[in-house]
C-alpha cells in the first residue's frame, strides 16, 4: 500500500473533491522524503485543475494524523557525515517546507483532519491548511526539545503570534495542547466529533460548488462543529497565560530556561511535566527557540521558511540532533549525552552560527518570496 493515498470523489454537480490520505499508521504517518514530495505534487495538480473545488488531509488509524518528520534516516544520514550538511537533509528539509508554504498559499480551500498526535511535521501540514479541524483526541505539540532539533515547519510564524509568552513556553518545554486549547490559541479553527469525517465529506459533496463558496463552506462546518462539543477536554494553557507570561518576563534564554526549571516540583502537575521534559531536552535547542521567535516577528512567512532552512541545515552539522534521535528513537535509553549539558556554556558563536547559509549560491527556497 502507498504511504499517501489520493483519489477524487464526485459530487452532484459534477464538481470534484481531492482527498490526501497519509497511511504509514505503523509510524503515526511520519512524513518521509517520498509522502512529502507525492503530496507536494499531488496538491499542485488539484490546484491547477479547475473541476477540484476542495481538498482533504487526513490521516488513517485511531491515534494521529502525523506524529512528525521521519527523522531516524535524518540522524543517520547526519551519523554518517559528522559536521556536514548530509544531502539527505538539504533536500528534506527543502521539499517539506515547500510543501508547507504550497498549504499556507493554496488557492482552494484545503481542509486538514487533525485527529490524535498532530506533532512537529504533522503541526506544519496543519497550520498550513485554510481549516484546521480538531477532534476531541487532538494533541498538538512541538516537541522537538527532546530530540536536539528545534520547533521547525513553520512553527517560528505561528508560536512568535501565539498570545503574550505561550509561544516561547510550548517551544521551550515541547508541552502538549489540547483541541480546546488549539481552538483557544488560534491553533484549530473547527472541532469536529471522531467519527464525523464521513459526514463531513458526504455533506461537501452535496453542496453548490458553482456560488457562494465562502459562505456554503463556513455554514455546512458551523452546523456540524456540535458533534465534539460534549466531549471537548478543559483548557489548559489559556488559564496559566497570566502565570506563565510573568515567569517569561526575562532578559534572555539562559533566565528563561532557569525560570521553567524552577517549576519541576510544582503543585500544578501540567506545569511540573513541561518542566521536566525541557530539563531532560537540549540546551542548545532553547537558544534557538528564543532566536527564532525573536526574529521571526519582523519575517515574511516565506522568510520564515527560509531562515528555518538555515536553521534545520546547521543542526545536522551539530551533534545534538543525531545525538537526541538515538536516545529517544533508535537506541531508547532515554539518556541524550548532550554535547552542552549547561545552558549557560552554549557559545554565542555556535548559536549565530545556526542562522546563517550552508548551501552555495542562491537559497533553495529563495522562490518562495
Amino acid at each position: 500500500m502507498a504511504a499517501v493515498q489520493c483519489e477524487e470523489l464526485t459530487g452532484v454537480d459534477g464538481a470534484r473533491i481531492g482527498i490526501a490520505t497519509l497511511n504509514a499508521p505503523q509510524t503515526l504517518n511520519a512524513l518521509s522524503l517520498p509522502m512529502i514530495e507525492v503530496l507536494d505534487e499531488q496538491l499542485t495538480i488539484w490546484a491547477n485543475d479547475p473541476d477540484i473545488v476542495c481538498v482533504l488531509l487526513r490521516g488513517t488509524g485511531p491515534k494521529a494524523f502525523c506524529a512528525g518528520g521521519e527523522v531516524r534516516s535524518l540522524a543517520e544520514a547526519c551519523r554518517h557525515h559528522p559536521g556536514e550538511v548530509p544531502p539527505l537533509a538539504a533536500h528534506f528539509f527543502a521539499a517539506e517546507y515547500r510543501l508547507d508554504y504550497r498549504l499556507h498559499t493554496y488557492p482552494k480551500p484545503l481542509l486538514c483532519w487533525g485527529h490524535g498526535h498532530v506533532l512537529g511535521g504533522g503541526m506544519g501540514l496543519l497550520q498550513g491548511s485554510s481549516v484546521r479541524i480538531v477532534t476531541p483526541s487532538s494533541r498538538l505539540a512541538m516537541p522537538e526539545i527532546s530530540i536536539g532539533l528545534y520547533p521547525d515547519v513553520g512553527a517560528s510564524w505561528f508560536l512568535a503570534r501565539l498570545p503574550g509568552k505561550l509561544g516561547l513556553f510550548l517551544g521551550l518545554t515541547g508541552a502538549p495542547i489540547n483541541a480546546r486549547d488549539a481552538l483557544d490559541l488560534g491553533l484549530a479553527d473547527r472541532l469536529l466529533g471522531e467519527n464525523q469525517q464521513k459526514e463531513l465529506l458526504d455533506d461537501l459533496l452535496q453542496l453548490n460548488w458553482q456560488e457562494q463558496t465562502a459562505l456554503q463552506l463556513n455554514s455546512l462546518l458551523k452546523a456540524q462543529q456540535n458533534g465534539g462539543q460534549s466531549q471537548l477536554p478543559e483548557a489548559q494553557w489559556l488559564p496559566r497565560r497570566k502565570q506563565i507570561d510573568a515567569l517569561l518576563d526575562v532578559a534572555d534564554p539562559v533566565c528563561a530556561w532557569r525560570a521553567i526549571a524552577q517549576l519541576r516540583n510544582h503543585s500544578d502537575l501540567l506545569l511540573a511535566k513541561a518542566a521536566q521534559t525541557m530539563l531532560e531536552g537540549c540546551p542548545l535547542t532553547a537558544h534557538l527557540v528564543w532566536e527564532q521567535i525573536q526574529r521571526a516577528r519582523h519575517l515574511s512567512l516565506a522568510q520564515v521558511f527560509q531562515m528555518e532552512y538555515a536553521i534545520s541545515l546547521n543542526c545536522c552539522r551539530h551533534p545534538e540532533f543525531s545525538e537526541g534521535v538515538r536516545a529517544r528513537l533508535i537506541d531508547k535509553d532515554q539518556k541524550p549525552r548532550w554535547h552542552w549539558a549547561d545552558i549557560a556554556q552554549v557559545p554565542t558563536a555556535v548559536i549565530q552560527a545556526h542562522f546563517r547559509k550552508a548551501w552555495e549560491g542562491r537559497h533553495p527556497l529563495a522562490d518562495l518570496a
